[in-house]
């Protein structure tokens, strides 16, 4: 019923932002004024005339799908609280990465020694949170906005870099599907700021991939990392020589 009232009222936004009003589409549709009122008040609309109201709009039914999507409520950050509670548990951790790159719940339990009745577990843990929202059948519905991040500093970011740092650097970076690049230069600040939006646009490329690519099978995907970073830093090595 939920999904039914969210699609309703993303009609009537749409609606407005076109500037229909209920005697508009009345007269398009060859209806009352009274009885366009009584569907959107009871809610209660024929797959017909939904499309017919949509029409209306010159909209097809997946437009309306699309908006209604488009206007649900996304998670960007989390708490400081909730972060702290989700890298208590390394199995929490590991379902929220897990489910943040689209896996289901069989695939979870597939891949780690994890019981199908934990993963139900964290699962609803994870939809006390908001993260998502657990469905019948277990199916899950990510809740999270694209530019979804942990906290810069926060308790997720830390324990992936004090865990996590030294066995990603460990890699000698010559696979096909690996690169490391360092390069080390003198820059204005504004010419670091110019750098720093390149990065940014780089990430919203990997993300908008990551989207694309959250459709195939797992088996056609693989856990993929990228560290960006920019600092005024200069080798320790050099600084018993500075004056």
């Amino acid at each position: 019923m939920a999904q039914t009232h969210h699609l309703i009222n993303t009609l009537k936004k749409a609606l407005k932002a076109h500037g229909l009003t209920y005697a508009d589409i009345a007269k398009q549709i060859d209806l009352s004024e009274a009885s366009i009122k009584r569907m959107f008040s009871e809610k209660n609309f024929t797959l017909n005339r939904l499309e017919e109201v949509c029409h209306c709009m010159e909209l097809e039914l997946s437009d309306l799908l699309k908006l209604m999507k488009e206007d649900e409520p996304h998670l960007s950050q989390l708490t400081e609280q909730q972060e702290k509670e989700i890298v208590a548990d390394l199995k929490l951790l590991l379902i929220t990465v897990c489910v943040l790159n689209r896996w289901t719940l069989d695939e979870i339990i597939a891949r780690y020694k994890i019981s199908k009745t934990e993963g139900i577990r964290y699962l609803a843990k994870l939809d006390r949170l908001k993260i998502i929202e657990l469905l019948p059948r277990n199916r899950i519905k990510l809740l999270v906005a694209s530019n979804f991040a942990w906290l810069e500093d926060g308790p997720i970011q830390n324990f992936f870099q004090s865990k996590v740092e030294q066995d990603f650097f460990s890699s000698k970076f010559n696979k096909a599907n690996e690169r490391l690049f360092v390069v080390n230069g003198m820059l204005a600040d504004n010419s670091n700021a110019v750098f720093q939006k390149k990065m940014e646009k780089m990430i919203k490329e990997f993300i908008d991939l990551n989207d694309t690519d959250a459709g195939l099978p797992l088996d056609e995907r693989s856990g993929t990392t990228v560290v960006m970073a920019i600092r005024q830093w200069e080798f320790g090595l050099f600084e018993h020589l500075r004056k």
